[in-house]
């Protein structure tokens, strides 16, 4: 299975004012280049049963303890256990349950206000799940077959222009300026402005659409996630796998939605996040070689 690479030229202008120069703009047109050789994961079968089993196990095998602690007495009580309380026995006609003392206020018990949990979460409880390893290895690489799927992709919710060409492989990166033009390779570009070269490059191929849904798609999170370092929920937009994390990997990084991970390092978590296949993934050559 073959495909063909896109080359990126950025056309770099830079007016100056009386005052200095203005900052950099960037116009990227993406080209034709070489045909790349796709390895044979690309023509995997997509099994979507099989990429959600394997999210949803490693989200479970990364699941901390969580419940309270154990009951100490008066050393370390639980929740709902620091009343000093007692029973009144038998014989009074009412419920033995037990009262703070000196009142007929009850604790401590389950069905009481202010009563510990009934059958609350315990720390020893065990929420890993088990998979096999050519399963996981299976259901990563149907989740890379459903990458190079347009309509899978578009059903995930990813907006892109209809002349895109999948899989996505972006192999050679030109910086044209009135000095002359300046090649680099893909994933060593200057680290100036990187961040939006990298923007201006996504435009180029015509995903700038999906950027823009992850930018302002971004919302509060409902519930007590708020409280916990999870205020905000960002949509997942574009996934760039690279062979090693260089200018191209710390450029995207910090673009809303988009994550970056290495060929060697691919999941199908990654790759189907929520369990969901065909994120719309950017590939550069030497990841495809990595994969191979």
């Amino acid at each position: 299975m073959k495909t063909k690479s896109y080359n990126l030229v950025n056309t770099v202008e830079q007016e100056e004012m009386d005052a200095g120069l203005l900052a950099e703009m960037y116009e990227v047109e993406a080209k034709d280049g070489k045909s790349v050789t796709l390895p044979s994961v690309f023509s995997s079968e997509i099994r979507e049963d099989l990429i959600r089993r394997s999210v949803l196990a490693s989200r479970a095998n990364r699941r901390q303890a969580y419940g309270h602690r154990e009951h100490d007495g008066k050393r370390a009580p639980q929740a709902g256990m620091k009343h000093s309380v007692e029973w009144w026995g038998k014989g009074r006609g009412v419920s033995r349950i037990m009262r703070k003392a000196g009142q007929r206020t009850a604790a401590q018990n389950p069905h009481t206000r202010g009563g510990r949990r009934a059958h609350g979460p315990m720390v020893a409880k065990d929420w890993s799940q088990k998979i096999n390893s050519k399963e996981n290895t299976n259901a990563r690489n149907s989740a890379i077959a459903a990458t190079a799927n347009s309509e899978v992709v578009a059903a995930r919710g990813h907006q892109f222009d209809s002349e895109v060409r999948f899989p996505i492989v972006i192999d050679g990166y030109v910086e044209s300026r009135e000095e002359g033009d300046e090649k680099y390779s893909i994933e060593s570009i200057p680290l100036q402005y990187s961040t939006r070269k990298f923007v201006a490059m996504m435009e180029g191929l015509g995903l700038g659409e999906d950027l823009d849904r992850a930018r302002t798609g971004r919302n509060i999170r409902a519930g007590k996630g708020t409280m916990r370092g999870r205020k905000y929920r960002t949509p997942k937009s574009i996934l760039l796998v690279v062979a090693q994390s260089d200018g191209l990997a710390k450029a995207a990084r910090n673009v809303p939605g988009v994550d970056v991970v290495a060929a060697k390092d691919l999941s199908a978590e990654d790759l189907a996040p929520g369990g969901d296949a065909g994120r719309l993934t950017v590939w550069t050559k030497d990841a495809i070689g990595a994969l191979e």
